[in-house]
Parts: C-alpha cells; sequence; structure tokens
C-alpha cells in the first residue's frame, strides 16, 4: 500500500486542523502541512482540496493585497468545518487504537 493512499483519507482533516489554527493561504497552507510532516504534498494536492472544502461550506475565503505579488486567497474555518474537525479527531483516536491494538499484537490473529 502507498503513503499516498492512506493520506488521502485524512488530508481534508489535516488541512481543517491547520485553518482552525488561523487563517491561510494555500502555499502557506502547504509549507505548514511539509513542517508537520507530510513532506510528500504539493500544491497540485491542496488547491483541488480547499475549493472542495469551500464548496462544502467547511471554509470560506477572502482576497487580500500581498506585498510580495498578487492578492492571496485566505482560508478561514466555518462552523459546520469546526463540527468536522471535532468528528474527525474522534473518528482518527478511535482508528488510530485500534491499528495500535493489532500492531501490539504482532498482526496475528488472536
Amino acid at each position: 500500500m502507498k503513503k499516498t493512499q492512506l493520506l488521502k483519507g485524512v488530508l481534508e482533516g489535516c488541512v481543517l486542523l491547520i485553518i482552525q489554527e488561523k487563517e491561510v493561504y494555500g502555499y502557506e497552507l502547504v509549507q505548514q502541512l511539509k513542517l508537520s510532516g507530510f513532506t510528500d504534498i504539493v500544491g497540485g494536492t491542496v488547491y483541488p482540496l480547499l475549493q472542495k472544502l469551500e464548496k462544502n461550506e467547511l471554509t470560506t475565503s477572502v482576497k487580500k493585497p500581498s506585498k510580495d505579488g498578487p492578492d492571496r486567497k485566505y482560508y478561514q474555518i466555518t462552523s459546520k468545518g469546526k463540527e468536522y474537525c471535532q468528528e474527525f479527531i474522534q473518528n482518527w483516536q478511535e482508528l488510530e487504537s485500534s491499528v495500535h491494538n493489532l500492531i501490539d499484537k504482532g498482526g496475528k490473529e488472536i
């Protein structure tokens, strides 16, 4: 199994957790993901995801001027997005616990 397959299932939640901390623009978000250990992430993966999150009303965005070039689109989390984050955290903790249980047993059947 490739790491990218596992990542697809959790990337939305991880992106929302970053946006929940502070509003962020796309490139900055990619850099935050990389600093958090997602070193293989590229903008081509993140930008369509940001569009999807906004379409699903989990985020909103606003364009702001940038001193370094063109305007930047900053993303903020919505109340619906905050609810999603809480569900994501709960689901992740349950999944992580289950996987650790199997790993601790050496992957052997009981």
